[in-house]
């Protein structure tokens, strides 16, 4: 294990973008295309070349709005009422209007998508109401063909740090961020004119059903790290209560993929082979109707593959088995599951924060802006719903273009030298220890913690019962908690995030005092959608060193939608005649 080192460095920029895995990327390339002569710093604490989610690639964008297929008015429509109507739209349609030329611009990248003969884009029909799911048949080269651009603009790249906290200058606003280095333990102070946040989900919140800490639906190393900086730094965090919950393969943490195996034919059903909902297209309600029919005499639920032809079973299995999640097909092998013959158990999986799944991150307006002056998110941290890789992209370019033109006019922020030391103190605190607990056995308590007491369906009493346990982890974290090497500090560092999300949850998930979301926000004493008092953000900030939070209106729509058209997603399942 790499020794720790000690030593402190200051550098700055214009535009610092933490987080190298999608969003950040197109950030940086943006904001650097946009004003050449801003230095634009790339800060993640892996490597750039294979970090994030897509580290390993993609089999398809979930949210193309192309062309003669769709209008960023028909999307923004669905995505409002598949998010239950709590969507302020201006981001959405923001989105929609310009993700086509997103898609343009990566294939440009060579990243090549699927085209009909005609060499049209084909668009495959996934979703409840429109058509959006595009797939791309050399996804393993997204992160490969993203890094080419970042070296031909020569963005400034600072691999293996990780950022704990944001800078603020005298007036609340914005001025960089401090950074770990996760081999050495030196400091790194990057002061910048604006910051933006791309750190991806908090993948790593609630505990698998396996047990493995790193067995994760999300990519395992987004732990929350963007939301708890943007939380420190006193900027608004909207519908942490509206989980990330997931139908995923039982036993191993990868998706069921009814995204790609669906345009082919498959669907999910019971264990009679009987199917219950019209669409697969995940939203809260589908897996309200996911959870139902897992938890009746009727479960398991499965993806059935096998009434296909063999050949059509093999263009399925030449995508999954080979994008994103290579070894599910080893993993299936191993199991003795083949396609052709039995049906994929399913199940569903841990909770988390992500805005690319549901609803849940840091609020951000259509500028991508948050509520902090110079701060800006992208991604599967910021608000923006159902966002997925190419919202990540699409919003990332917007955070950049607007963060570069904020920069131009203003002046390098000044901030406390006090406040570097005093998080130096504080990260370096399990160094100091001769002896404690490790950080893997509170990050296990901590997640075991959160799917005891925060799992939905969610019961007023034992999320309380959660905070006074989630209090006594954190006594242990910030009292007993020892780092031994470089690595363990990273992971300390990681399980503060991971707690300060888990607190998080549980105290949005108490202010919101209605069911919403289908099964994200499930609440079993307040069973009843009140939209009367409760059509609203619930947004939660740090003040005067408190957790506060309080509820804030729903822009009013661009795109105006029906009372008749609202309950759209409520009405998926298929009832059985009598």
């Amino acid at each position: 294990m790499d020794d720790i080192t000690d030593g402190l460095t200051e550098v700055s920029c214009d535009i610092l973008v933490i987080g190298g895995g999608t969003a950040g990327p197109m950030a940086a390339y943006k904001a650097k295309r946009r004003n050449p002569q801003a230095r634009v710093v790339l800060l993640e604490k892996a490597n750039v070349k294979r970090s994030g989610a897509i580290a390993m690639g993609m089999d398809g964008l979930n949210n193309a709005v192309v062309p003669g297929y769709a209008t960023p008015e028909q999307y923004t429509k669905e995505i409002t009422i598949a998010n239950d109507g709590i969507c302020d739209q201006a981001p959405v349609f923001k989105y929609a209007s310009r993700c086509f030329d997103i898609i343009q611009e990566l294939d440009s990248f060579g990243i090549r998508f699927q085209k009909t003969e005609n060499g049209d884009y084909d668009v495959k029909k996934v979703h409840h109401l429109g058509t959006y799911v595009l797939p791309m048949p050399n996804g393993d080269t997204v992160k490969r063909a993203l890094y080419r651009q970042l070296r031909r603009e020569q963005i400034l790249i600072s691999n293996r740090y990780m950022a704990t906290r944001l800078l603020t200058g005298r007036d609340g606003e914005i001025a960089g961020a401090i950074a770990v280095n996760t081999r050495t333990a030196e400091f790194l102070v990057l002061r910048a004119k604006a910051v933006i946040l791309c750190a991806g989900a908090a993948g790593r919140l609630g505990l698998p059903q396996s047990g493995y800490l790193w067995g994760t639906y999300e990519n395992a190393t987004n732990s929350g790290d963007g939301y708890a900086m943007a939380y420190h730094a006193g900027a608004g965090l909207a519908n942490l209560e509206c989980y990330q919950i997931n139908p995923l393969i039982k036993d191993y943490n990868g998706p069921a993929c009814a995204y790609v195996a669906g345009p082919f034919g498959a669907y999910t059903t019971n264990s009679e082979g009987r199917r219950f909902i019209e669409c697969d297209y995940w939203s809260g309600q589908m897996m309200q109707e996911f959870y139902s029919e897992l938890q009746s005499g009727k479960g398991p639920v499965f993806l059935k593959l096998n009434h296909l032809h063999s050949d059509t079973i093999g263009k399925i299995e030449a995508i999954l088995h080979t994008v994103e999640r290579p070894s599910r097909g080893r993993f299936h092998e191993n199991r003795g599951t083949d396609y052709r013959e039995r049906m994929v158990e399913m199940h569903i999986s841990e909770i988390g924060f992500c805005s690319g799944h549901s609803a849940s991150g840091v609020f951000v307006d259509e500028f991508a802006r948050t509520t902090v002056t110079g701060l800006y998110a992208a991604g599967d941290m910021a608000s923006v719903p159902h966002n997925y890789m190419l919202g990540a992209f699409t919003n990332g370019a917007v955070a950049g273009e607007h963060a570069a033109e904020f920069a131009a006019g203003r002046d390098l922020p000044d901030y406390d030298p006090s406040d570097v030391e005093q998080e130096r103190a504080r990260v370096l605190a399990p160094t100091r220890r001769d002896d404690g607990i490790p950080p893997n056995q509170i990050e296990y308590k901590a997640r075991r913690m959160v799917n005891d007491y925060l799992q939905p369906p969610k019961v007023t009493a034992k999320m309380k019962l959660g905070q006074e346990r989630l209090a006594e982890v954190r006594e242990d974290l910030e009292g007993a908690m020892v780092a031994r090497d470089a690595h363990e500090l990273l992971r300390s560092l990681e399980v503060a995030s991971i707690l300060d999300c888990a607190d998080m949850a549980a105290a949005a998930s108490l202010f919101r005092t209605e069911s919403r979301w289908g099964l994200y926000h499930y609440r079993v004493d307040h069973p009843e959608k009140n939209d009367a008092d409760w059509f609203c953000h619930s947004i939660l900030r740090k003040q005067d060193g408190r957790m506060m939070l309080e509820k804030r209106p729903v822009a009013p729509y661009i795109v105006p939608i029906e009372d008749a058209e609202r309950s759209a997603y409520d009405r998926q399942r298929i009832r059985e005649s009598a």
